[in-house]
């Protein structure tokens, strides 16, 4: 079952602004990452459902949070059928993100009350969502769907609109601005955030430091 209610996780990514995505085969890496996120002030953490087994890494995942990171609300990306998506609210998830946008997703969430953020290139498919429950739909990959002017040309129309870009946000001041000047409601961020090197390196506190840093800026452009 989810320990938090979808209300609670959409206003939590909005007041968060960053919403870190990461996938790693190794169990103990992933707690590792997850535990500096959390440090460092994360509050909704996206783990994609990439890799054999991927669902008994999030198992592991989901018992870390409810011991040791209380306030974490877990949530899993890369989530295409209604069938899968079942399997990890099964397992805990907060949270279900999709790259595509799927009426058994919206049908399996809705039933249980979990937030799902189906991914939109459109502003069709966005309408769609919205129509099967979607409180926030997620650009992918944002850059190339259109980037920040596509957001912006949204949420003038539809202020309803909540929309998260992942893919091409960086952490930086002007890439952060960028987007949330746009109307961003609150943005997705892997490979540009969770660097590979201190990871590999096991620099866990400077990557703590990384994505707090990130954090800070995210708050002073909003």
């Amino acid at each position: 079952m989810a320990r938090f209610t979808r209300i609670e996780v959409v206003q939590q990514m909005h007041q968060t602004g960053i919403v870190p995505v990461y996938y790693n085969e190794d169990l103990k890496t992933c707690k590792e990452v997850l535990k500096a996120s959390y440090a460092a002030g994360v509050r909704v953490f996206e783990f994609t459902n990439r890799g054999d087994q991927a669902h008994e890494i999030f198992s592991e995942l989901y018992k870390l949070c409810k011991t040791e990171l209380p306030e974490m609300m877990l949530g899993v990306g890369s989530i295409v059928d209604g069938a899968t998506a079942a399997l990890y609210l099964q397992l805990g998830a907060d949270l279900i993100v999709s790259p595509v946008l799927n009426h058994e997703i919206a049908k399996v969430c809705n039933r249980r009350k979990v937030l799902w953020a189906a991914g939109c290139g459109t502003l069709s498919e966005i309408n769609q969502a919205e129509e099967w429950g979607a409180e926030i739909v997620k650009l992918f990959p944002a850059q190339e769907s259109g980037g920040a002017s596509f957001i912006k040309s949204i949420v003038g129309p539809c202020p309803w609109t909540s929309i998260m870009p992942t893919g091409g946000v960086e952490p930086t001041h002007e890439s952060l601005k960028e987007w949330f000047s746009a109307g961003a409601y609150c943005v997705g961020m892997g490979s540009k955030l969770m660097d590979k090197k201190l990871i590999a390196n096991q620099e866990f506190v400077k990557l703590t430091e990384l994505i707090q840093a990130a954090l800070n800026l995210s708050r002073t452009v909003r």
